[in-house]
């Protein structure tokens, strides 16, 4: 028992609860678009053929949409997607409005938590443990 107590400190430390009903389907359209973005993003940046230097934050955005989509992790990949879009929305041409919006988006899934239907829910969400007593305990005989 006390093993599985150690085991969901970590995020039950960052998320005291994690959301359900509809605030939980929120999060999860939030991880989903936000995700899907980032891996249809990566992947045809990648897919383009610049050199490897260019393409780390692509591949780096491409793991962390896969994160955001699944519910793992979601500190770190929050604040992976948040780091990315800054850098993005700096050293990119263009206008950089979408990646502020994406990096803002990191941010609040990083501090909000990945909600009800996530990994991270099923790994560190809150166990029900039932314990049951026995009906008539055996008596000690002597024969």
């Amino acid at each position: 028992m006390k093993y599985s107590a150690l085991r969901v400190l970590p995020l039950r430390r960052l998320f005291s609860t994690f959301a359900t009903g509809w605030p939980g389907a929120g999060l999860l359209i939030m991880r989903l678009v936000a995700g899907s973005s980032l891996i249809a993003h990566g992947l045809m940046e990648l897919w383009s053929g610049p050199p490897a230097q260019l393409s780390i934050p692509d591949a780096l955005g491409t793991v962390a949409g896969i994160l955001l989509v699944v519910g793992l992790w979601m500190p770190i990949a929050g604040s992976i997607v948040a780091v990315l879009g800054v850098w993005k929305s700096m050293t990119q041409p263009g206008d950089p409005w979408a990646n502020i919006f994406l990096a803002t988006i990191g941010i609040a899934l990083a501090l909000l938590g990945p909600g009800e239907w996530s990994v991270d829910a099923r790994l560190f969400g809150w166990k029900r443990i039932d314990v049951r007593r026995k009906k008539n305990p055996p008596a000690n005989r002597r024969e």
